[in-house]
């Protein structure tokens, strides 16, 4: 007679935590802009069709981690995003998913092509001097550095670059994007292969070739994209 295979079933995600993430959808829309009201607790349990405590539970959750103010007698207030708030939503599995990881790493892409030409366009010379030194420190620093001395070469670039914005976001997508992947991937890239990838694009700004700088940083933002979403594949991550 033949066997029957065990039922496995997925564990559920906790309900409080598809709140949360539903919540968060809501307000990453821009359909609450920051410091306005967000519905109350009987509104979000009437709209979402859960119970109220799950609803108070999840906006406890949030407001611990910095998304969401609440004040007695008021009212829960939406107190905007930071990189340091983006970052703790999405170490926590809040927010991206597939989509969304995919999207962020061809934002960082687009974003770190433009500030390369911005950087060859408005170079001085202290400035060059600044990304030869985080360059020659790629080459130099010990293994266990070279992570945090090709993100010093990228923080340099868009010093150069002088768009504070753009400096900004960067920074907090390098964050999330090395703390929330490639620690959990390990060395997705080899060191010669990442060093060789930064020599042209110091070459191009160096000489002032807005156009060259952005085609080497497509090319190396092309191929450690590519290779870290293998990793995260091979992961399951992604």
């Amino acid at each position: 007679m033949a066997e029957l295979s065990r039922i496995t079933v997925e564990p559920r995600e906790p309900l409080a935590s598809e709140v949360s993430r539903r919540l968060i959808d809501y307000l990453m829309s821009g359909s609450v802009r920051p410091g306005e009201r967000i519905p109350s607790e009987r509104q979000l349990t009437e709209m979402l069709g859960v119970n109220r405590p799950t609803v108070r539970e999840a906006i406890k959750s949030l407001g611990f981690l910095g998304l969401l103010e609440i004040r007695q007698s008021s009212g829960t207030y939406f107190r905007g995003t930071d990189s340091d708030v983006l970052y703790r939503l999405f170490e926590l599995g809040l927010v991206l998913g597939e989509r969304g990881a995919r999207d962020m790493l061809q934002a960082r892409t687009e974003l770190e092509v433009v500030v390369a030409g911005l950087a060859a366009q408005e170079r001085t010379g202290a400035g060059v001097e600044a990304l030869r030194a985080r360059l020659r420190e790629m080459r130099e620093c010990p293994d266990d550095e070279f992570a945090e001395a090709d993100t010093a070469f990228h923080a340099a670039l868009a010093d150069l670059a002088g768009n504070t914005v753009l400096r900004d976001m960067l920074k907090g997508m390098r964050a999330m994007i090395q703390r929330g992947w490639v620690e959990r991937t390990g060395a997705v890239r080899s060191r010669e292969l990442a060093y060789a990838d930064h020599v042209p694009i110091f070459e191009a700004v160096e000489a002032g070739d807005a156009e060259a700088a952005r085609t080497a940083m497509t090319r190396h933002m092309e191929g450690a994209s590519r290779r870290l979403k293998e990793a995260l594949d091979q992961r399951g991550d992604v």
